[in-house]
């Protein structure tokens, strides 16, 4: 399910925009801070798909500082961005390079979650040959990419071919040897620590507490389980 930030405060329009969101099976998260800080804790704090910026209950000079703040955060410049902006101030769309999409007021709420599901579709790719996707996680098999969120993971070329791996025998229990002659081939003489500190890698990087990818069963190995 995708999780959607609505930084703004809240008055009729946006009240109904966050529940047409939570009516449509959006995790919906919110901050009414005008402070950037704020703003800026908040989004990394939540990590989510779309983030939308409402200039209508916003001083325009205050939504625009949180939106260059979120295009020059290496953990949030690839977060698309959504506008919610009034009808007589149009011009705005000039200072917001690299704006997602934007819906301008007043809109009814069946519109402004048709228009976040077709922000979403552009920056989350869904099933192919060539892509996995596992809840917000896809493997771009073809461009040996990992995205979590719509923001690229960077693995190791181990860590990669471990998660690609494990992904394609979803729900199947591996023992450590088994992952090592899978991964590292027969001809590897290190011991099965190296799977564990590669397991331990990788989780590092693709899970926390909204996503749980990798199980390990005592004793016995690891598992995908989304």
């Amino acid at each position: 399910m995708s999780g959607i930030l609505v930084l703004g405060i809240e008055d009729e329009g946006l009240k109904c925009a966050k529940e047409a969101l939570k009516n449509a099976d959006y995790h919906v998260y919110s901050c009414d801070e005008t402070d950037v800080k704020a703003a800026y804790e908040e989004a990394l704090k939540r990590r989510p798909d779309v983030i939308a910026l409402d200039f209508t209950s916003l001083k325009d000079f205050e939504a625009q500082v949180v939106f260059r703040t979120f295009r020059k955060d290496r953990f949030l410049k690839e977060t698309p961005v959504f506008a919610i902006l009034p009808e007589d101030n149009m011009r705005l769309l000039d200072s917001l390079p690299g704006l997602g999409d934007f819906i301008v007021t007043p809109f009814n709420g069946a519109e402004f979650v048709a228009r976040v599901k077709a922000l979403l579709k552009k920056v989350i790719p869904t099933d192919s040959d060539d892509l996995m996707k596992i809840g917000d996680l896809v493997i771009d098999v073809n461009r040996y990419e990992v995205l979590l969120n719509g923001s690229k993971v960077e693995l190791t070329f181990k860590e990669y071919e471990l998660l690609k791996f494990l992904a394609s025998n979803k729900g199947r229990v591996y023992s450590r040897d088994q992952l090592l002659d899978k991964i590292w081939g027969y001809d590897y003489y290190g011991g099965t620590r190296t799977v564990d500190v590669h397991i331990r890698r990788l989780r590092s990087k693709i899970e926390d507490r909204k996503h749980t990818f990798i199980e390990t069963l005592r004793n016995i190995g690891y598992k995908f389980i989304a």
